[in-house]
């Protein structure tokens, strides 16, 4: 028996007839870019994350981009983030002409620290804290950041609050929900999320009318009316396909984040009777919703041994991330150094995502925690 990482074949079949009739009926209607399916999909988002608008863009990478820019970071300007997330956070940054800062991580989530981002604020100098416009929280593996202590500096430093809800949508900090929190949420439609499209796709929260309504313009390359440009944007546009494909699947998103839920608590269960505490550290539930985008272990000192030991036994695994951004080669201008962000270090060094998806059998679950305790002997 084989358990890969992500297996989507299996959510397809349910849905298949309900996919393929909807992608006949565009085709039908040869209407391909926006239009109804994108605004029925935005709608659709709004409600589920409890926020006021919502704006479909081309992928959570241009999320990230086109809120940015609503916010009118540039050349100049610096904006403050995780070490350990996706590329495409620090990134959309840099694409700007902004400057990424980075502060470290809390061990337990992998969520960018308020503590240390207020130590990074007050060790700057006074000329380069007025240069940081902005504060990008990354909702990483599926859990919230700490929200309240990113708003409290937020308001004391006069920051722009862009949640990184790419793996997080449905989940929560304190009853509320990823995507609403903030000034802005970004998200990602990318196939292996929990909420994925059949292709690239994302989309960008917000409670604010002018920041829907610019955003609107930048993602049609700042042209409103159409071939008339105050603004200079880009080419952010969802497609029809994508969007009615993303919205079926939100009708089933509640359904499958209970069976990632069940399947975490499944691990849990099989790993205590393992005996396996103290060799593997399993992801903390901190907030009131954690959608297990992933289930990530901390395997101090054999992380790498592990899967490659896994993956001989068939089972799927995955590094997420193991270079750190601070140490990534195009980031050497910023001129960081090992040691910077020890917390974000040590997580790229030990930590190993297993796999969690709903349809995942009781059996492959038994047989992956047999796997990493035969490892162990």
């Amino acid at each position: 028996m084989k358990v890969p990482l992500l297996d989507l074949k299996g959510q397809y079949q349910t849905i298949k007839a309900e996919v393929l009739a909807k992608i006949e009926e565009i085709c039908e209607s040869q209407h391909f870019i926006l239009g109804p399916e994108v605004d029925h999909l935005e709608k659709a988002v709004a409600a589920y994350c409890h926020a006021k608008f919502a704006v479909g863009v081309s992928s959570g990478t241009d999320a990230l981009l086109i809120a940015l820019m609503d916010a009118g970071i540039g050349p100049g300007d610096r904006v403050l983030t995780s070490p350990y997330t996706f590329f495409a956070t620090a990134g959309a940054i840099a694409r700007l002409g902004a400057r990424p800062v980075f502060a470290d991580i809390d061990p337990a989530t992998y969520n960018l620290s308020p503590v240390c981002v207020r130590q990074v604020l007050e060790t700057m100098s006074s000329s380069d804290r007025q240069t940081v416009k902005a504060i990008i929280p990354v909702h990483l593996y599926g859990q919230c950041a700490d929200m309240d202590g990113i708003l409290s500096l937020a308001q004391a430093y006069g920051l722009t609050v862009i949640e990184d809800a790419a793996q997080a949508i449905g989940a929560q900090f304190k009853g509320r929900s990823a995507g609403s929190i903030g000034d802005y949420g970004c998200f990602s439609f990318f196939p292996s999320k929990n909420l994925g499209a059949f292709g690239d796709g994302g989309l960008v929260t917000t409670n604010a009318p002018e920041s829907y309504e610019k955003l609107k313009i930048l993602r049609v390359h700042g042209g409103n009316p159409k071939y008339y440009h105050r603004v200079i944007g880009g080419n952010f546009r969802l497609d029809a396909l994508q969007a009615a494909v993303v919205a079926i699947k939100l009708k089933y998103l509640d359904a499958w984040t209970q069976k990632r839920q069940e399947n975490a608590q499944t691990y849990r269960t099989l790993f205590q009777a393992a005996g396996l505490d103290g060799l593997v550290t399993l992801p903390e539930a901190r907030e009131s919703r954690h959608i297990y985008n992933q289930f990530v272990i901390r395997v101090p000192g054999k992380r790498d041994a592990l899967r490659d030991f896994l993956t001989n036994a068939s089972i799927g695994v995955e590094i997420y991330y193991p270079v750190p951004l601070h140490l990534q080669d195009c980031f050497a201008y910023l001129a960081y150094r090992r040691g910077a962000f020890p917390v974000a270090e040590t997580a790229a060094d030990e930590t190993l995502a297993l796999p969690i998806y709903p349809e995942l059998t009781s059996s492959q679950l038994e047989m992956v925690v047999d796997g990493i305790k035969a490892f162990f002997g």
